[in-house]
């Protein structure tokens, strides 16, 4: 089943309150490790705190109808790989804008507000449709069970053409 016009217009509005929100701890931590390692280390690094904060919030909060059926660490890291396409908009908008100008250089914030609203959009959809994404309802597509030896087989599950070591006949 798929979300409504409405429903996506929402996780959209979320995500971007969550990226607004990310914009903060990502500024925060470039400021804040800039002094220590410089601003390129500073920059992506920042990256990296703000994309786990906002992946964090986006599983409570945006996305937290969709299941959220992976273990936490693995969304996580899928939201990461997702999102790199997203990394490489955000940061390649940033560093070229720190190359351009020296009053991005001086104000980082400036160029962390573009390069957030240059990976918005591919962040959203990678995330909605890759990582936070419901589960298939039931009936749609197959089910693949954990092997159990007690489990019986159907018989019709062997092709009348099959030969089958144990059986009488030598067919299914």
């Amino acid at each position: 089943m798929s979300a409504s016009p409405h429903e996506k217009a929402i996780q959209f509005l979320k995500f971007g309150i969550v990226g607004l929100l990310g914009l903060g701890w990502d500024t925060t931590a470039v400021y804040t490790l800039r002094p220590v390692v410089g601003l390129t280390i500073a920059t992506i690094s920042a990256y990296f705190i703000a994309a786990s904060i906002n992946w964090l919030i986006n599983r409570l909060w945006t996305f937290r109808k969709a299941g959220n059926q992976h273990h936490f660490i693995i969304q996580w890291l899928r939201f990461l790989a997702g999102n790199s396409l997203g990394f490489f908009l955000n940061r390649g908008c940033v560093f070229t804008l720190f190359h351009l100008s020296p009053v991005f250089k001086a104000y980082p914030v400036l160029a962390l507000a573009a390069g957030a609203a240059t990976g918005m959009m591919a962040n959203f959809h990678i995330s909605r449709k890759h990582v936070f994404n419901a589960p298939p309802a039931p009936g749609k597509g197959a089910t693949i069970l954990p092997f159990h030896a007690g489990r019986a087989v159907a018989q019709n599950a062997v092709s009348n053409r099959t030969e089958v070591a144990n059986s009488p006949s030598k067919t299914g």
